[in-house]
C-alpha cells in the first residue's frame, strides 16, 4: 500500500537540505575570508543544521516573518564568490535591506555596493593579531579559552597563546586538558584536544596553548615562548588594584592587563556596551567589572534614559561559587563558610556601586545586596526602581524588547516572555542580562524588573568584547548601521503612560 506523502515533513526535509548546504559555504567564508556570518547577531559559524534553522526561525521576532532559507542561500553563495575581507556580516539585515532598497538592482550588484568597503580585501592583516595570556584557568579562564578558540581564524584577532597556572600534581597537564574538555555545566568542548607532555602544550582545534607553571606574575619571560605585546587576562582575583596587577607588566612580553573582577581604586571598570569607548591606548590595566554589574548596567542605562531612575535597590539571587564551601568550614567572610549546596546565604555585593561607576548619572542612587543559592550557574537580579516618569508594565516590556532587538545594547540585553522558563534555560546565554517580561511589575513610578544572567558564560562573552576593544581587533559589522541613531529612535518610540 502506497503511503500518502506528508507535505509538512517534505517541507521540513527540504529546509534541512538547504541548511546543510549552507554549512560548507559559511565555513569557507570563515576560514578563507575571516568572515563571520550571523542572523540578527546569532552567529552561524561552526553551527549545526538545526542551529541554522532555529536562527532563521528567530528572525520572526524582528521582522514578524520567519527568514526564508530559499532567499538567504543564494545570498550566501554570492558572498562566497566575492573577494571579501574580514567582517561580521548579518545576512538577515542584508536581506531586509535588499528588499527595502535594492529591488531595482540584482542581488549581486546590491551586495557589491553594500560591501564595497571590504571587496578585494581578503588576506588583509593575515598573521596579525594580539597575543593573549590567561593568568589562571578556573571557571572564567576555561570559558574564555573556549570562546577564544571558537573565534580563532587565520591568526587574526585575539590569539590565545598561553595559560599560567601553579602546578597542582605530576599529571597537571592532563588534568587541565580534561577540565577544558569536560564541563558539568556547559557540556563537552566542541572539538578535539591534544596534549604534549614534553612541550607542556594543549592543542585545541588547532590552537596551541603553552602551559606555563609559575606563582610569580612578575617573573615570566613570555618572549621565550614567542609571545610579545601580550594582553594578560588575570582570572585569579588575587589582585584587584593597580599596584598588585602591575606585577604582570614587569614580565617580558606583556603590554596590557585585564582583570575579570571588580577593580579597586582608580581602575576603570568597563561594561561593554556602556563605557567601552572610554578605553584609551594609554590604559595599561583595566577591569571588566563583575558578572552582576555587566548584567544590570545595560538594563539600568536603558531604563534611566527612557524613564529616569530616581533611586533603586538591586537584589541578586546568585548561584554559589568556588569561593564558598561544600560543607561547613572556616571562611574569612561572614556566612560564606556554611555549606553552599545546602543553604541560602546572605552576603554582600558591590554591583550597585560598580554600576554607578560605569553610569555616573546613577551615582548615589543605588543600593545592593545578594543571596547565594544552591544552584551551580545562572543568577537573577531583581531591580526595584523609583522612576521620574510614570509608566506601565506593557510600555516597559515593549521598550526593553525593542532595545534587545534593535538598539546598540542588543548584544547585552535579551528579552523573554515565556511562562515556563527557569534558571537552567539560560545556561550558555551570550547576552549579559535577559529581562523576564512576565515578571515585570509596574505601579505608577515604581518598577520591579527581573533580569536573568549566566554569571559564567554571559560574563565571559562580555570579557571577550572588552578584550577585542582593548586590542582593536573587532571585525567591522555589515551592513553598516548608525547604532546611536538607531538607539535614539528606539528610545523615542515608547512614550510614558
Amino acid at each position: 500500500m502506497l503511503q500518502t506523502p506528508d507535505p509538512y515533513l517534505d517541507t521540513w526535509m527540504g529546509r534541512e537540505a538547504l541548511a546543510e548546504a549552507m554549512i560548507p559555504v559559511i565555513g569557507r567564508l570563515y576560514r578563507e575570508n575571516n568572515v563571520v556570518v550571523s542572523i540578527h547577531g546569532r552567529s552561524l559559524t561552526n553551527k549545526s543544521t538545526m542551529h541554522i534553522l532555529k536562527a532563521h526561525r528567530f528572525a520572526r521576532r524582528i521582522s514578524g516573518d520567519e527568514l526564508a532559507l530559499e532567499e538567504t542561500a543564494p545570498l550566501l553563495n554570492i558572498l562566497a564568490k566575492l573577494d571579501l575581507g574580514s567582517a561580521a556580516i548579518d545576512i538577515a539585515r542584508l536581506h531586509q535591506k535588499f528588499r527595502d532598497e535594492g529591488n531595482e538592482a540584482d542581488l549581486e550588484e546590491f551586495l557589491r555596493a553594500e560591501l564595497a568597503g571590504i571587496l578585494g580585501r581578503r588576506g588583509d592583516g593575515d598573521g596579525t593579531g594580539t597575543d593573549v595570556v590567561l593568568y589562571g584557568f578556573g571557571r572564567i579562564g576555561r570559558l574564555l579559552a573556549r570562546l577564544l578558540i571558537e573565534k580563532a581564524s587565520g591568526g587574526n584577532g585575539l590569539r590565545l597563546r598561553a595559560v599560567v597556572v601553579r602546578r597542582g600534581s605530576d599529571n597537571d597537564l592532563a588534568k587541565r586538558a580534561s577540565l577544558l574538555r569536560r564541563d558539568s555545566i556547559h557540556g563537552p568542548f566542541d572539538g578535539t584536544i591534544r596534549i604534549d607532555d614534553h612541550a607542556n602544550t594543549i592543542t585545541a582545534n588547532g590552537v596551541q596553548i603553552q602551559i606555563i607553571y609559575s606563582d610569580d606574575p612578575a617573573a615570566i619571560d613570555y618572549t621565550a615562548y614567542g609571545i610579545n605585546n601580550a594582553l594578560v587576562v588575570d582570572n585569579t582575583g588575587r589582585w584587584r588594584d593597580a599596584e598588585g596587577l602591575s606585577q604582570h607588566l614587569r614580565s617580558r612580553g606583556v603590554a596590557r592587563v585585564l582583570l575579570t573582577a571588580p577593580g579597586e581604586g582608580d581602575l576603570k571598570n568597563i561594561v561593554h556596551g556602556i563605557n567601552h569607548r572610554t578605553i584609551e591606548d594609554t590604559d595599561r590595566i583595566i577591569s571588566a567589572a563583575s558578572c552582576t554589574t555587566n548584567a544590570i548596567t545595560p538594563v539600568l542605562k536603558a531604563i534611566h534614559e527612557r524613564f529616569g531612575v530616581v533611586h533603586g535597590h538591586v537584589e541578586t539571587i546568585h548561584s554559589y561559587t568556588n569561593d564558598q564551601n561544600l560543607i561547613d568550614n572556616f571562611h574569612k567572610g561572614d556566612r560564606r563558610g556554611r555549606s553552599a549546596p545546602l543553604n541560602m546565604v546572605i552576603t554582600e555585593t558591590g554591583a550597585a556601586e560598580a554600576a554607578a561607576k560605569a553610569l555616573p548619572e546613577l551615582l548615589g542612587k543605588l543600593t545592593g545586596s545578594s543571596i547565594r543559592v544552591p544552584t551551580p550557574d545562572v543568577s537573577l537580579a531583581i531591580l526595584h526602581l523609583g522612576l521620574e516618569n510614570a509608566t506601565t508594565k506593557d510600555a516597559v516590556n515593549n521598550f526593553l524588547r525593542e532595545m534587545s532587538l534593535h538598539s546598540g545594547l542588543r548584544k547585552q540585553i535579551d528579552y523573554i516572555d515565556s511562562p515556563e522558563v527557569v534558571s537552567s534555560d539560560f545556561v550558555g546565554s551570550r547576552r549579559t542580562g535577559i529581562v523576564d517580561g512576565l515578571a515585570t511589575v509596574s505601579t505608577d513610578r515604581n518598577l520591579v524588573l527581573y533580569v536573568w544572567y549566566d554569571n559564567e558564560f554571559g560574563y565571559s562573552c562580555q570579557v571577550v568584547r572588552v578584550m577585542e576593544q582593548m586590542a582593536g581587533v573587532h571585525r567591522p559589522s555589515l551592513p553598516a548601521t548608525d547604532i546611536v541613531e538607531e538607539a535614539m529612535s528606539v528610545l523615542a518610540t515608547w512614550a510614558p503612560a
